[in-house]
């Protein structure tokens, strides 16, 4: 390949404890996780510490020829501030992490000052786990906005993933109406699988919001490699906002469990539903743009030894 690909939605942790919405969450032997309340194989079975790693990714990431990485967050993984921190002090040039406020209770603002005064260059938010049991938290109460207020300010970015459809796009209308300079990702290609998932795509007609594909190898599983509902979708969102608007992720290390980390963006490179220079676009060159990755590495093609 001539262009760099840089995924946008990826995850990395040292071990998962945690709960939500009552539910534990705790690592276990074999890539294994004790996960709401039944056993599910969170990473593939020869990551048998349940340890997550970068130096892990990175390996995937320089055999697949994956330039660079977001790395965003999620509360059934637990915050991962921490070790985020390093990674990034340790990786400038390979990845770009988030930092993650607990929006599901008040004190989001000091947390997002706290992280932002650290070097987070971006903040998660899983918007979706906000619709608790307990009550709805809504992304436009006042400490939220004041938060994003204070991102737009100091230009970090917003990381979100979204409830089903239309839930919560109205909140994140109202956000962009206040905070117009704000740039914006939303991950899981707008839950492409569900109804109504175009009105998520619709948020990218604004200036400073994109998509990005995180997750679309688990919305498409049922169908599988080489996935061609997903790129039916991707052709959809295109049509409703340019490819420029969309971007690759893979949602690693959750997918490749079932694929492999070159699988979850090798079926775009196969696909005749796209141009070369699409797939430039969707690949990486939208991600390097918005996401300012300024220095990515040239990654040579390693031959596998059944080739």
């Amino acid at each position: 390949m001539d262009y760099r690909i840089v995924d946008a939605h990826a995850h990395l942790w040292l071990h998962q404890d945690t709960e939500v919405d009552g539910m534990k969450i705790k690592t276990m032997e074999g890539g294994k996780s004790l996960f709401m309340g039944e056993v599910r194989q969170m990473l593939p079975p020869f990551m048998v510490d349940g340890r997550n790693t970068a130096e892990i990714f990175l390996s995937n990431m320089d055999y697949a020829q994956v330039s660079a990485a977001v790395i965003t967050q999620e509360y059934i993984d637990g915050l991962q501030n921490d070790y985020l921190e390093q990674v990034q002090q340790r990786y400038p040039d390979r990845f770009l992490c988030c930092g993650m406020v607990d929006a599901r209770k008040p004190g989001c603002f000091p947390h997002a000052e706290e992280l932002i005064e650290k070097g987070f260059k971006a903040i998660k938010i899983p918007a979706q786990r906000l619709l608790l049991s307990e009550g709805r938290v809504y992304l436009t109460s006042d400490e939220m906005m004041r938060m994003f207020h204070l991102m737009e300010e100091k230009d970090i970015l917003l990381s979100v993933d979204l409830a089903d459809g239309a839930e919560q796009v109205g909140e994140i209308e109202e956000i962009i109406a206040e905070c117009p300079r704000l740039r914006i990702a939303i991950g899981h290609f707008g839950m492409v699988t569900r109804p109504q998932w175009q009105e998520q795509i619709k948020l990218a007609r604004h200036e400073r919001v994109r998509i990005e594909s995180g997750g679309i190898t688990w919305l498409f599983n049922d169908e599988f490699y080489p996935f061609r509902g997903a790129m039916v979708a991707i052709k959809e969102a295109a049509s409703l906002v340019g490819m420029e608007k969309l971007m690759w992720g893979s949602d690693y290390p959750r997918t490749i469990a079932a694929i492999t980390y070159r699988m979850s963006y090798d079926f775009i490179v196969k696909s005749d539903l796209m141009t070369e220079e699409e797939k430039i676009l969707f690949l990486g060159e939208n991600a390097r743009i918005f996401y300012r990755l300024n220095n990515l590495v040239e990654l040579p093609y390693i031959k596998n030894m059944s080739e």
